[in-house]
């Protein structure tokens, strides 16, 4: 009885064994590999400081092919905050633009732009539930050991969607007839922040078991 044949392998005609030939990646597609790499390492609620040894090994490449993509292990980690930073500010942006286009320039009925406020709290929350390690990245557990100017990165990304829910809540705080708008919807944008970075270290320190979803409405209807 012939052995049967190597699943693995392939002969040509006069039963040579021919070489597999492994495809190499197309342009960009190993970059994303290796920040794909990084953030599964980050979803491990154990994981210590991630090495560029402990990356290139779980990639099944040598650390020098690391750097032929990334300067740095900074720069792999800026990779994760882009990413992060397109994909919440694409929605985010999305809903306070219907926001506004829904006001005609009135002043927005009572309920409306709250409503939006917290459809915009709820996407980054659904987006942390998601990316799990994208999440130690954002309260910046991921970051402890790396350069200083990733944290402050991630502080500007919250000082920037906070200026965006101060924008959204103004026209609601101003069709109330409040005497002092500015203030009133910066002390909602600044609740609405605050109780959002809570529930992503809650998430983060869980070990992920703490979905920051949790309640959400019943949380929200609190502050807004």
């Amino acid at each position: 009885m012939p052995d049967a044949p190597n699943s693995l392998s392939a002969s040509d005609p006069d039963g040579t064994a021919v070489p597999v030939v492994r495809k190499r990646p197309k342009p960009g597609e190993r970059r994303i590999q290796i920040l794909q790499a990084l953030a599964e390492m980050l979803e491990q609620p154990d994981a210590d400081r991630i090495t560029t040894a402990a990356l290139a090994a779980r990639l099944g490449v040598s650390e020098a092919a690391l750097y032929r993509h990334f300067a740095s292990k900074a720069q792999m980690f800026e990779g994760l905050i882009e990413f992060i930073e397109h994909s919440v500010f694409t929605l985010v942006n999305q809903v306070a633009d219907r926001a506004l286009a829904g006001t005609d320039g009135a002043a927005a009925p009572a309920p409306v732009v709250p409503r939006h406020a917290g459809t915009m709290i709820a996407m980054v929350l659904q987006f942390a539930e998601k990316n799990p390690g994208m999440t130690r990245v954002m309260v910046g557990d991921a970051l402890v050991f790396e350069n200083a100017r990733l944290q402050q990165r991630m502080n500007q990304f919250f000082d920037k969607l906070e200026a965006t829910l101060r924008q959204s809540l103004r026209s609601v705080v101003e069709g109330s007839g409040s005497d002092t708008p500015s203030v009133d919807a910066q002390v909602m944008a600044s609740a609405l922040t605050a109780f959002l970075v809570g529930r992503l270290h809650r998430f983060a320190r869980s070990g992920f078991k703490r979905l920051p979803s949790e309640h959400l409405d019943a949380s929200l209807a609190l502050i807004l």
